[in-house]
């Protein structure tokens, strides 16, 4: 398995899937859009609404997944990522994400207090191509 084409194919995803854990102990999985920022495979960053269900989920309970997968044709990739999920809302991890278009959902723009930055880490994953799996430790 080669990381940097893992790393390739994630960033040509356009939608990633996130899980969370609710108060039965059950997954929860919700679309997103792409990152905002990766830091190789160990670190995701996501924008989302400080008053989601999904942030209370994470603040509970930060054990979580991420998604990435394209059906071609032919050939299915996927890639999971297990790791913690964190809530962070302080002003420069929001600011360092944050984009013109963003106005939309936070109207209050990079300070409204319902934007936060979800921080996804990484500490294992596995790679789905051509019928075959491999798992992966991250250090």
């Amino acid at each position: 398995m080669n990381r940097k084409k893992i790393e390739k194919f994630i960033d040509k995803q356009k939608v990633s899937f996130i899980s969370s854990i609710d108060h039965e102990n059950y997954p929860n999985m919700k679309a997103m859009l792409k990152p905002r920022k990766r830091n190789g495979l160990k670190e995701f960053y996501f924008s989302t609404n400080t008053s989601s269900m999904r942030t209370k989920q994470y603040q509970k309970n930060p054990n979580a997944s991420i998604y990435f997968f394209h059906k071609g044709l032919i050939k299915y990739v996927g890639v999971m990522l297990k790791g913690k999920m964190e809530v962070l809302t302080d002003q420069e991890t929001k600011n360092m994400i944050w984009t013109k278009g963003d106005t939309m959902y936070y109207k209050k723009g990079v300070t409204d207090p319902d934007y936060c930055v979800l921080k996804f880490t990484a500490t294992s994953g596995r790679y789905y191509c051509n019928l075959k799996t491999e798992n992966f430790i991250l250090k």
